[in-house]
């Protein structure tokens, strides 16, 4: 009996023994890998990117193990599009996920996943800390663990991990100080030694509020320090691939929620293993000029650890085997978009190649200043109105608070803050036609769901917005095509526009309205037809764009007509839309005088009632307040 349990013994230790080599080898084999993201901050904020910035020793040790990424880019210049982005692996106007603050969730078709998911079914313990705000379902089986406790310590022995941490020190919200900070600033930033943008008005406020930013940026170094040292005492910092990158742009105003490099251009750092070299196509402590974006990092994920990428992504790997050093920096393209922020409505795209920029400004008419509630809560935003309002401003400061063009193409060599327009240079026009081309190639190819108003693409769209977009296609590029008259000569341009206002499709009207405002006074022989719109147009938003082209040229009161859109819709979107333009014509040059409150409002939303409380005066306390309470009611 003795000999039996010693044999016993002996078989369950040899099988332990064989169980703990493998969970080891399978560790050994396939890397870990962790994401560090720092909420809300371009690359303009690290001394490792910029000369302005902020130093970061810990992040900067990163890149001297590792790679730096000297051009990476968010594609989306908001945290839920661009988040969503990372995770999805698509572009957001292609899935229908470029709305922030999503007022209906996209759903992805069934054969998709979040990659994440496929790495758990590659073997891999995935876990999230804890921020996600994606605007597409997620589907079941994307993460093992995804709160503010998830953490890769909690994995089964012997699996890798793939951990995502976000760290909130640098937020838009840090900036939220009151008049009384102000007046006695807790500071380790000297404000004197800080440099302004151009944009932005030299004053006290902003001094102290890029001051506070450093410092923020600071705390984040910190926190990367305190991680890579959890990394190092596990036992697993030789083991794990450690990405550093910021979300998407930076807080200061004309950063986070904008389409300019402010906006998109974020830091990267990716450490590189010694083990797991062969895996970068980069020697420990090389920069790169390639350009990666977020649609790429999760198919850099994958590749690392040895899973095949889906082929309907949009992104490529810049790491991994097989990953080619001369590929990586061949690439020199991004592709951006920005579209509604919360309550604000825009839509920009922009195409960068090399050192050219173009941005594509299809609601030029709408300043970029105009009112976001959140935004101006920092008091540097209410500081630069105010300024702006008293004329104390120089023209490049005053751009913020002013229509836009169309269309921009700025050299960044030269121009690195977008404040030097070419597009009006005859010497670069080869140039724009060029890069305009390819911009609306773009938007064509994926096809871009944002040239569908966003009242249709929640009524119609998101139970599969892929299947929806491509059977569309052609009218999209359609769309694309009735868009860009606002490009051409109004001569050339008003017998199309003609045509599109008198199209059937309610689309084809609402984009030709659209382009009558911005062409304004040089297409006004179109008024007629504007006017015949006000009295017989059945659909609101065809309505609310053919009221602002008149209240554009004609000085004809587009309030009214926008009431009475606001009191008989019943598509919260489209009240929220019209509620912008209320807000463009009150606040503008125009200076209407609107009367609104919530009841004389069909329909409204958490957005309507940001919307409709700026317009009554509310403070922002009861605003919240409002929102909160509506909120509570819909889940009922």
């Amino acid at each position: 009996m003795l000999k039996i349990r010693l044999f016993v013994i002996v078989v369950f230790g040899f099988i332990s023994c064989l169980t703990m080599a493998a969970g080891s080898a399978l560790s050994q084999e396939k890397p870990n890998i962790v994401w560090i993201m720092s909420e809300d901050n371009s690359k303009h904020y690290l001394k490792l990117f910029d000369p302005a910035g902020a130093e970061t020793p810990n992040i900067a040790a990163l890149a001297k193990d590792g790679v730096t990424f000297d051009r990476a880019f968010s594609n989306a210049p908001v945290c839920s599009v661009a988040r969503t982005t990372l995770i999805t692996m698509v572009y957001g106007p292609r899935l229908g996920t470029q709305f922030h603050r999503r007022i209906e969730l996209a759903r992805m078709p069934d054969n998709w996943k979040m990659f994440p998911a496929y790495l758990r079914d590659a073997g891999y313990y995935t876990t999230n800390n804890s921020k996600k705000d994606y605007n597409a379902i997620e589907p079941k089986g994307t993460w093992d663990a995804s709160s503010n406790k998830a953490h890769w310590r909690n994995r089964p022995a012997g699996k890798p991990f793939f951990h995502v941490q976000t760290y909130t020190d640098s937020h838009e919200s840090s900036l939220h100080f009151k008049q009384s900070w102000v007046d006695s600033p807790d500071l380790q930033t000297d404000p004197e030694t800080v440099e302004l943008a151009p944009y932005h008005p030299d004053t006290p406020l902003f001094r102290l509020t890029y001051a506070r930013y450093h410092d923020r940026i600071k705390s984040i170094d910190n926190r990367v320090g305190k991680l890579v040292e959890q990394l190092r005492s596990d036992g697993e910092l030789e083991n794990t691939f450690i990405f550093y990158f910021g979300d998407h742009g930076g807080v200061l105003p004309r950063g986070k929620g904008y389409i300019n490099e402010s906006g998109l251009h974020v830091p990267l750092v990716v450490r590189v293993p010694e083990k797991f070299k062969s895996s970068s196509p980069f020697q420990r402590g090389d920069r790169t000029d390639g350009f990666v974006d977020f649609v790429d990092f999760g198919p850099t994920v994958l590749r690392l650890a040895g899973v095949k990428v889906p082929a309907y992504v949009d992104g490529t790997p810049f790491l991994g085997q097989g990953t080619r050093r001369e590929q990586v920096e061949a690439q020199n393209k991004t592709f951006g978009y920005a579209d509604r922020m919360d309550e604000k409505y825009d839509f920009c795209r922009s195409i960068r190649v090399g050192d050219w920029k173009y941005i594509r400004n299809y609601q030029a008419i709408y300043p970029d200043g105009l009112q976001n509630n959140y935004r101006y809560i920092n008091l540097a935003w209410k500081q630069w109105r105010e300024l702006f309002k008293e004329g104390k401003l120089n023209p490049v400061q005053s751009a913020f608070f002013l229509p836009k063009p169309a269309e921009q193409l700025f050299l960044l060599t030269d121009d690195p803050h977008e404040i030097n327009d070419l597009s009006t240079n005859p010497e670069f026009r080869d140039r724009l036609i060029a890069m305009r081309r390819e911009l609306t190639e773009q938007v064509k190819a994926m096809p871009d769901l944002s040239f569908i108003p966003e009242s249709i693409l929640v009524e119609e769209a998101m139970d599969d917005p892929i299947a929806y977009g491509q059977r569309r296609k052609a009218l999209i590029s359609n769309y694309v095509d009735i868009a860009n008259l606002a490009l051409l000569p109004a001569e050339k341009a008003i017998p199309k526009l003609r045509e599109a206002l008198q199209s059937k499709d309610v689309v084809d009207r609402y984009w030709g309205y659209s382009v009558c405002s911005i062409l304004g006074d040089k297409v006004a022989e179109l008024t007629p037809l504007a006017k015949q719109s006000i009295d017989q147009e059945e659909n609101s938003l065809v309505k609310l764009r053919a009221c602002e082209f008149l209240g554009l040229t004609i000085d004809s009161n587009p309030v009214p007509v926008i009431e009475t859109i606001l009191k008989e819709s019943d598509s919260a979107v489209v009240n929220l839309i019209a509620l912008q333009s209320l807000v463009f014509f009150k606040d503008g040059p125009f200076d209407y005088q609107v009367d609104i409150d919530f009841d004389s409002i069909k329909t409204v939303d958490s957005q309507v009632v940001r919307r409709v409380g700026y317009l009554m005066g509310l403070p922002e306390a009861e605003i919240k307040k409002r929102s909160k309470l509506l909120m509570k009611q819909l889940r009922k």
